[in-house]
């Protein structure tokens, strides 16, 4: 049998919702290059999302909260003995960007922001403001042709286990219901708690309401929980998977 082709390492370190939108790029890499092997490389806590995927063959994980700096050394020695074909970094920050400038990879990929751009083999402008979609931004990243509004869309794509269907299976057999997801590590992106309850207040009755989150979120969506007094609001934080909250 021929050889595979050097496998593609795609780098996105940021939060969950980047890592679900670089699953588009997934997606695009296995339409066009099926054959070249794939692999991920996500911030620990995040690598969930990947669990059981049919097109990635390895997730590296990158722990920035522990040692973070001999972390990521270490994982440039790891991407280094990979002898990837071509790394692409998603992000425009240094770190990403160091891992990408020295991957040893025939290609390295990422915009021209980045700091360590001057390295790479390919550097494409980070355009914001002209209404293109991270995704397509994204992609521009693997196409030569620029990214627009009227670049065919990709969407990201999750595939949960039978045991994430397994766990979320009771909570979607009552019928309809709602998912909230009330947290964020981010400052600017957190609805104060006043405002989630008056949404809760308005939301129909009938409606069961499940509170989303991760082991961090359990507190403040039991606070939610308790001052709502809403029947039917249930609180799944800590309880399910990345895959089987999806």
């Amino acid at each position: 049998m021929p050889a595979s082709s050097p496998a593609t390492l795609l780098i996105q370190t940021a939060f969950i919702g980047d890592v679900i939108l670089a699953t588009a790029l997934v997606e695009h890499l296995h339409r066009t290059a099926p054959a070249t092997p794939l692999d991920v490389l996500v911030r620990r806590g995040n690598e969930g999302l990947l669990a059981g995927h049919p097109h990635v063959r390895q997730v590296l994980v990158w722990d920035k909260k522990h040692q973070k700096y001999p972390n990521l050394l270490r994982l440039l020695q790891q991407i280094r003995r990979a002898r990837y074909g071509r790394v692409v970094t998603m992000q425009r920050f240094a770190s990403t960007g160091f891992l990408t400038a020295f991957s040893g990879a025939s290609e390295r990929v990422g915009f021209a922001e980045n700091p360590f751009s001057r390295f790479f083999t390919r550097r494409v402008p980070h355009l914001i403001g002209d209404g293109t979609h991270e995704v397509q931004r994204n992609l521009g990243l693997l196409t030569e042709a620029a990214p627009s509004k009227t670049t065919p869309k990709l969407r990201p794509a999750l595939y949960p286990t039978p045991a994430d269907e397994a766990a979320a299976a009771p909570y979607a057999a009552v019928g309809d219901y709602l998912c909230l997801a009330p947290t964020s590590v981010w400052f600017t992106k957190q609805y104060p708690p006043e405002k989630w309850l008056e949404l809760l207040a308005a939301l129909p009755a009938y409606l069961p309401v499940y509170l989303l989150g991760g082991p961090p979120d359990v507190a403040a969506c039991e606070q939610l929980t308790q001052a709502a007094e809403r029947p039917g609001l249930v609180n799944l934080a800590g309880k399910l998977s990345l895959l089987a909250s999806a």
